[in-house]
């Protein structure tokens, strides 16, 4: 495997980076052709979104609700083959809070369950 980091989807990525889109919802005013993969299976369920909506008291609780999910998530298996084929990847993320979000929790899931 090699580098994956996590970047807010309107800023820009380093060259050679193939760019991941892992929200469920596409996020406003960016083309399509920006984006090298959108695996939108990855992200939270809704209801899980919903309950958290960005409010930095809920966090703890969408980021357990959200580990639960993966565990079950086949789109899990796709990006890390995403992942293994691809130098560098960047998981990319609508949110405007850079260090609580799904992208976040999804790159320390990751990590964390590494083979």
């Amino acid at each position: 495997m090699g580098t994956v980091r996590i970047l807010r989807v309107y800023e820009e990525p380093e060259a050679g980076e193939y760019r991941v889109l892992v929200d469920r919802l596409w996020p406003r005013g960016i083309k399509k052709g920006t984006i090298d993969l959108w695996l939108k299976d990855v992200g939270p369920s809704k209801e899980v979104r919903q309950a958290f909506d960005h409010v930095p008291e809920r966090f703890d609780a969408f980021v357990h609700q959200y580990t639960a999910e993966l565990v079950k998530n086949c789109a899990v298996a796709q990006l890390r083959e995403v992942m293994a084929e691809h130098k560098k990847v960047v998981l990319l993320y609508g949110a405007k809070d850079h260090h609580e979000n799904q992208a976040a929790v999804l790159l320390d899931f990751l990590q964390k369950t590494a083979d």
